[in-house]
């Protein structure tokens, strides 16, 4: 099976083909395609703008999609950024600095032990013909109070993973794509569709 990926992320491509090529599938990001829709994420949950994104880029390409949207959710905060992680702060936060920075700014009277977030994905497989795989992953994590850690993006610096000892900036990649939210999102969606491989092999 083909699939086209609602995004230009070669990270995220990266992540699903290995793991959906082992399935017999084939992902392709939609620039392959020469299709360039910017889907309008009104959803108020993860699962709502995974939707939205697969099914924009579906109704362009009438060819199986997938999508992923994830987030921060920090639990002092009642859940924020959530679906807004990319854009929280609003227009006077231009960059992932700028975000991280706010949020710090938010959570400035926070105390130790009440820091606790999590890394959210969810995943969404839409093919023309009706069939609709949603699978969700999760990493637990704390809000430092000060950013460490060089690699990753965007609340990465700030993200304490204490089964790892460090933040998600602090570990390479490789260990990050194994552990990460989307990295469980993924295992989820993959055992779905090998039980229904399974299911249509009897």
């Amino acid at each position: 099976m083909r699939i086209v990926l609602a995004s230009n992320n070669a990270h995220k491509l990266e992540e699903l083909r290995a793991i959906l090529t082992t399935l017999g599938m084939e992902v392709v990001a939609q620039k392959e395609l020469g299709i360039s829709v910017e889907p309008e994420e009104s959803g108020t949950t993860f699962e709502e703008n995974s939707y939205i994104k697969a099914k924009t880029l579906m109704d362009c390409c009438h060819l199986p999609t997938i999508a992923d949207d994830s987030g921060l959710m920090v639990d002092a905060l009642g859940g924020e950024p959530g679906v807004y992680s990319a854009r929280y702060g609003g227009a006077a936060c231009k960059s992932d600095r700028d975000r991280l920075e706010y949020l710090l700014a938010q959570m400035q009277n926070v105390p130790d032990g009440k820091r606790t977030a999590k890394f959210v994905s969810v995943i969404t497989l839409l093919t023309p013909d009706g069939k609709r795989v949603v699978a969700r992953g999760e990493c637990p994590g704390e809000i430092l109070r000060a950013p460490a850690g060089e690699n990753g993006f965007g609340y990465d610096p700030v993200f304490y993973v204490p089964q790892e000892d460090c933040t998600f900036a602090q570990l390479p990649a490789e260990r990050k794509n194994r552990i990460s939210h989307r990295a469980r999102a993924l295992e989820a969606f993959a055992e779905q569709i090998r039980r229904e491989q399974d299911y249509a092999d009897k």
